[in-house]
């Protein structure tokens, strides 16, 4: 009897995660070091007959690519949280299961979240090209480089999740005054580090720090926009660690270059990889870095070994370790 065939979307997965399916299926690989980031075409071709698939947040699994699997296709599991880019519709309609990885990056996101709000704030990257560049005359300025501190600012956090709430937590330690956050109800993780929840137009007149950790949803697309940013404090930072689809980066350029905000750090973005001549590219006051939230060594081998106990458990018929709901 023939191995159920999985197809995985990248060949630079943890190398580990993909022994273990191979000892179990048979496992296709796509190439992505020699061919780049899987077509649709090539996607639509190589999914055929496959019972299950390996994929992340690049890979965009729509209907054209569940149908072309066929019946066989019984499991997607995606090394990501988030599943945007899953058509959810589809799955339910041809009872395919899907398989995502919470809870393992959750430390690992919100480090990054905090790292980005200090690297925004304090200035870190303009401060270390000034001294690539050769601007650093004179060994100490009182004012040059300076930025807003954490300690007795309010902070907002909209979106007060698994990775809201971790933040919030971390953010404790830089004794900052008040953390608010964004919810229609009051939450006990919130109350139990003294977190203030409120609306979202208050959260932004509010805060000096303004973190975004939502999920991407249809309320939540493009809900930060010229309005939103108009809220803000002049001196507000906005930081994005969530999805790049729920921000107006049109309106968060000309916040950021009118000073209606003091500047902004973002790790997620529309499109991904963001065109090089884009124009916040342009702005001193943006630090942009390119997706690497869950970017630990650990992090990203519990994800990886997640996806192939998904996708192992599914085949199985038996209960998956971290199963989306559809």
């Amino acid at each position: 009897m023939s191995k159920p065939k999985i197809l995985v979307t990248r060949s630079d997965y943890p190398k580990n995660s993909i022994e273990v399916l191979e000892s179990k299926y048979s496992v296709e690989i796509w190439d992505n070091v020699k061919n780049g980031d899987i077509t649709k075409k090539d996607f639509v071709e190589r999914v055929k007959g496959a019972s299950g698939i390996f994929c992340c947040l690049n890979d965009r699994v729509d209907k054209d690519v569940i149908e072309a699997a066929g019946p066989s296709l019984k499991v997607v599991s995606t090394m990501s949280v988030g599943v945007d880019h899953v058509d959810l519709k589809t799955l339910k309609s041809k009872g395919v299961r899907l398989g995502y990885t919470p809870d393992v990056l959750t430390e690992a996101t919100a480090e990054l979240t905090v790292a980005l709000l200090l690297a925004t704030s304090r200035r870190l990257l303009e401060a270390n090209q000034a001294i690539r560049n050769g601007e650093w005359t004179s060994a100490w300025a009182p004012l040059k480089w300076c930025g807003p501190a954490l300690k007795g600012s309010t902070v907002g956090i909209y979106g007060y999740g698994r990775i809201g709430q971790s933040v919030a937590r971390k953010l404790k330690a830089f004794e900052v005054s008040r953390i608010l956050y964004g919810s229609a109800q009051e939450k006990p993780e919130g109350k139990a580090i003294g977190a203030i929840q409120t609306s979202l137009d208050n959260l932004l007149k509010e805060s000096d720090f303004v973190i975004v950790t939502c999920a991407l949803s249809d309320q939540t697309r493009g809900l930060f926009n010229k309005d939103k940013f108009a809220m803000m404090k002049s001196t507000a930072i906005f930081v994005n660690s969530s999805r790049g689809a729920v921000v107006d980066q049109e309106a968060l350029y000309d916040a950021l270059v009118c000073g209606k905000i003091r500047a902004a750090g973002l790790d997620v973005m529309t499109p991904e990889p963001l065109p090089s001549d884009h124009p916040l590219l342009t702005l001193q006051n943006c630090v942009i870095l390119p997706h690497i939230g869950s970017a630990t060594y650990q992090t990203r081998m519990l994800m990886a070994d997640m996806v192939v106990k998904n996708i192992t458990a599914a085949l199985l018929g038996e209960q998956m370790p971290a199963e989306y709901a559809l």
